[in-house]
């Protein structure tokens, strides 16, 4: 079994940062490695980037855009994600979820998810 708790999210006006942690524990390295997603109201949830064990370079979405950086403390068994120069359209729930391989983008390719932490970006 794996554990995944989010945590970090907040409210913060446009243009700041949050930093969001995915502690993990359990058999995280049956995985290939860690995924960050959201979800905004009435929408479907989408990829915003993946770190893999292996060292292979992290995939960001396209509207990441430099913003965002993924991150994982070994010895912590933690995974973050950086968020800077935030933007309203950020708002979202976000999850971490454990990746076992496959398409990069698709939720199908994910287990384990966490129970999401809100951020809200204020205009």
């Amino acid at each position: 079994q794996v554990q995944l708790v989010e945590s970090g999210g907040g409210l913060v006006q446009a243009g700041g940062s949050l930093r969001l942690s995915c502690a993990a524990s359990g058999r995280t390295f049956s995985g290939y490695g860690m995924g960050w997603f959201r979800q905004a109201p009435g929408k479907e949830r989408e990829l915003v980037g993946r770190i893999v064990w292996s060292g292979d370079p992290t995939y960001y979405a396209a509207f990441v855009k430099g913003r965002f950086t993924i991150s994982r403390d070994y010895a912590q068994s933690t995974v973050y994600l950086q968020m800077n120069s935030l933007k309203p359209e950020d708002t979202a729930v976000y999850y971490c979820a454990l990746y076992r391989g496959g398409t990069v983008y698709s939720t199908s390719s994910y287990d384990y998810w966490g129970q999401g932490t809100q951020v809200t970006v204020s205009s």
